[in-house]
């Protein structure tokens, strides 16, 4: 008897047809940042700080990235000077280009 009783309530059991739905409609309620121009004088203190980095430095970087501004803080694990890019953790890549404030 109690069997039917729990087979019977599943069936009312709220069901989610769009599997993700909910989720989509929490990213759209994200709101995204236009990136800004920096000026030259910005950049070329970004460039000073940059050549400032070694691997192995603890550095926190503020950059663009999907349509907002993001914020690091850890270990340079990788520089790659030709592609322009730093490492930070052995997980996070970071466009030099995106890169609007270092702090080392």
């Amino acid at each position: 008897m109690v069997g039917n009783r729990i087979a019977r309530a599943k069936q009312f059991l709220p069901f989610d047809a769009l599997k993700g739905l909910q989720e989509a409609l929490k990213e759209k309620e994200i709101e995204y940042e236009e990136k800004k121009e920096l000026s030259e004088d910005t950049l070329a203190e970004l460039n000073n700080k940059f050549n400032q980095i070694e691997k192995g430095s603890f550095v926190k970087i503020r950059y663009y990235r999907n349509g907002r501004y993001s914020e690091i803080k850890g270990i340079v694990t990788y520089i790659d000077y030709i592609k322009r890019k730093i490492q930070i953790d052995k997980i996070v890549n970071i466009n030099i280009c995106d890169i609007i404030d270092i702090l080392i």
